[in-house]
């Protein structure tokens, strides 16, 4: 099965519904984002777990949630305290993801990372965005490689390498084109009242304390 175009407004217009309907029989995803294609799966816990073993991932390192709104976000459960309302303000939608307390009985605890939280990036990919509005939840995201590898640059490496499970129907891939060598996004944890840096990606640190202050890491 070929990667299904994802570039153009009618592109991914076309294949939203097509995608959706995938997700919600409990398929897995290969999709562009704003830095990385990603592998993603309804936040549930059998896709989740089935997320993980195309991934080949160890037991305990979480995916983390990609949302098209706030809202989205707060309607699971998860809570922002001062530091995380502040940076979510100057830098969402955008490649910061932020690492959230909350979300009990609402979202699988496959997805908690040893602090508890849950980490969790409103999208700037348009496209994507729109297929999360449209599923009308939360999309795991991992980045999409085989395990010590870097993230396939494009959908046809991704099928390559995943052959097996695009050829099940299992993995559908988005072809949203080559994504440049971007770093991946700057992770923070802000389960705790003052924010710690877990992962300096494509936003710096400095660029964080700019914007918010004594509120950033």
């Amino acid at each position: 099965m070929k990667p299904l175009p994802f570039q153009s407004a009618a592109e991914v217009a076309a294949a939203i519904p097509r995608v959706v309907k995938h997700l919600n029989a409990a398929g897995l995803l290969a999709y562009p984002t704003e830095t990385v294609y990603g592998f993603g799966s309804r936040a549930l816990p059998a896709d989740v777990a089935a997320l993980a073993a195309l991934k080949g991932r160890s037991a305990g390192k979480p995916f983390l949630l990609l949302i098209s709104d706030r809202g989205m976000a707060e309607a699971h459960g998860l809570a922002f305290n001062a530091s995380a309302d502040a940076l979510a303000r100057a830098f969402w939608p955008g490649p910061l993801t932020l690492v959230l307390p909350g979300g009990s009985g609402q979202l699988p605890d496959l997805l908690r990372g040893p602090d508890g939280g849950i980490a969790v990036r409103w999208t700037s990919h348009q496209a994507i965005a729109s297929l999360i509005a449209a599923l009308g939840a939360p999309l795991t995201s991992t980045s999409a490689n085989l395990p010590g590898q870097p993230p396939g640059p494009g959908a046809v490496a991704i099928a390559r390498d995943f052959a097996p499970a695009v050829q099940s129907g299992k993995l559908l891939v988005l072809d949203g084109g080559v994504l440049g060598n971007r770093p991946p996004s700057t992770v923070v944890d802000c389960t705790r009242p003052e924010a710690q840096i877990v992962r300096e990606g494509t936003l710096s640190l400095s660029e964080l304390r700019r914007a918010v202050g004594r509120l950033a890491p």
